[in-house]
């Protein structure tokens, strides 16, 4: 029998398991592997697949994840919605740690890393005026603030190339461009995402704040991954719910993506 499953998680630093009964897949991609082994299992009535996104051990730096060998070998296992939680900073003062933000719009500042399947056998141009699913996103706001959390519904995440945090210029830049939130993983996912028809709703974790908001001496990778840890259990009983709240039925713009588009090969 195929192991198959509904919905996606992938988990970003510090969250590297979801599922306490799962089963261990080994999926191969055009890609190569992904990020580690796939765990299926279900969450109440939905079977769901989790990749960490960084390994299990934290192997993969932002720019080194095989962020096409994930999305491919989530799509393969039969997943059609993605949930994506990550660790960010903050890039407004209001917004603290442990504030939880569902971003509406992305900025890609990062260089070199391969972002798009269609590379070759003819151009595929996909739109991405909006980033995200917006029924995930829905089910992400309302699900965070019936737990308690604090959550902002909508904003902008920017993606830097890391592994390294941003100077305090390059981040009063961000800031002063009304941009949210800062990570180093949102992008090329998401595109990705959207090239094989997948929803994808990014669910971000403030650990701190970003350089340039506040004086300091910077965060460090230590304290990011020290209170992602102090949060990750609630984090994790908060991506289950959502995952049992997503709709068994797709409505929304995301199955659509590729309609009217002749691609170069088959998608899984």
């Amino acid at each position: 029998m195929v192991t198959r499953a509904d919905i996606g998680v992938i988990g970003g630093s510090g969250f590297y398991s979801l599922l306490d009964d799962a089963e261990e897949v080994e999926v191969t991609t055009p890609y190569g592997p992904p990020s580690d082994v796939v765990t299926v299992g279900r969450i109440g009535s939905r079977s769901v697949a989790f990749i960490p996104r960084h390994g299990r051990d934290h192997r993969f730096p932002p720019h080194r994840i095989p962020y096409r060998a994930n999305l491919w070998a989530l799509r393969s296992l039969g997943v059609r919605q993605v949930l994506a939680p990550s660790a960010v900073g903050s890039l407004k003062a209001e917004y603290g740690p442990g504030t939880l933000v569902v971003p509406d719009q992305l900025v890609d500042r990062t260089s070199g890393r391969p972002q798009t399947y269609y590379d070759a056998g003819g151009a595929v141009h996909v739109s991405f005026a909006d980033p995200y699913c917006p029924s995930g996103r829905a089910v992400a706001v309302r699900t965070a603030r019936s737990a308690g959390w604090e959550t902002v519904d909508g904003g902008t995440l920017v993606v830097i190339e890391g592994p390294r945090f941003s100077t305090r210029a390059e981040s009063q830049w961000f800031s002063a461009n009304g941009w949210s939130i800062v990570g180093m993983t949102g992008f090329p996912e998401a595109v990705l995402a959207r090239e094989l028809a997948l929803c994808y709703t990014s669910i971000s974790l403030v650990t701190d704040h970003d350089a340039g908001v506040e004086a300091g001496e910077g965060v460090t990778h230590d304290e990011v991954l020290k209170f992602f840890a102090q949060n990750v259990q609630r984090m994790r009983t908060l991506i289950a719910q959502a995952v049992e709240a997503l709709p068994e039925e797709r409505t929304c713009p995301c199955p659509n993506a590729l309609d009217g588009i002749k691609l170069p090969f088959e998608l899984p």
